[in-house]
């Protein structure tokens, strides 16, 4: 392993809404008086993800700003509360609940190969940071969750004002840890923000796919699991 520096996405690629989004949003939507079983919410979670691809297609840039990735969780749990028959008042409610749960510890977990992986990495001494497209609450979530000691630096879009997969915030962050980006490598789920960003400044990119294997791309390694980090990048 060549690297001096290993970057990560968060979302799909260390960490997970625990239990889920769907539970998460049935225990809220609850907590307001409003019986609705797992099934019929997970079967409107596509339509949500619809609507967040649509946004992200439209103008990716909402990812710069607290108030830009606001806007979006908010119109996509405002249609999940619609689309369950609630007012429009109650719908805006429920969307501020969902944001105000998934900016705690509590909401998210890491996969079981994270801590090892990252523990490997610091032992090898090799430097490791996050980059991710997240609001600026991405750092207390890593707090809450005692991955801070893991990691060198977190740099999120949102307080950095930059977005993968804009070459700059790659840059930004290698400068952080002090080690040029032909020196590292970063890993994540989506080709468009996490591989093609970190190409764009030379670093190594490395495609994770946890939920069953995508598209092949050409040159680009892929893993199903942080255990086989070290051999791709070898």
């Amino acid at each position: 392993m060549l690297q001096r520096a290993v970057f990560f996405d968060v979302g799909n690629t260390l960490l997970f809404a625990y239990p889920s989004v769907s539970q998460v949003c049935l225990e809220l939507l609850r907590e307001r008086g409003h019986d609705h079983d797992l099934e019929t919410i997970e079967e409107l979670m596509p339509l949500l993800d619809e609507y967040y691809e649509d946004r992200y297609r439209e103008d990716d840039t909402f990812w710069t700003s607290d108030e830009g990735a606001n806007d979006v969780w908010m119109g996509m749990y405002a249609l999940l509360g619609r689309r369950l028959g609630m007012s429009e008042e109650e719908a805006t409610d429920l969307a501020v609940a969902v944001y105000e749960a998934f900016g705690h510890a509590e909401r998210w977990r890491a996969y079981d190969d994270v801590r090892p992986a990252l523990e490997r990495l610091r032992e090898a001494g090799v430097r490791v940071g996050i980059v991710s497209n997240w609001d600026t609450r991405l750092a207390q979530i890593f707090e809450g969750l005692g991955l801070t000691s893991l990691v060198d630096v977190v740099v999120s879009s949102a307080a950095v004002g930059l977005h993968k997969p804009d070459p700059r915030i790659f840059e930004l962050a290698c400068e952080r840890v002090g080690v040029e980006p032909r020196l590292c490598a970063h890993v994540g789920d989506h080709y468009y923000a996490d591989v093609l960003g970190a190409r764009a400044v030379g670093m190594t990119p490395v495609l994770i796919e946890r939920y069953g294997a995508g598209c092949a791309r050409e040159g680009v390694p892929r893993i199903s699991t942080l255990d086989d980090l070290e051999a791709a990048l070898s």
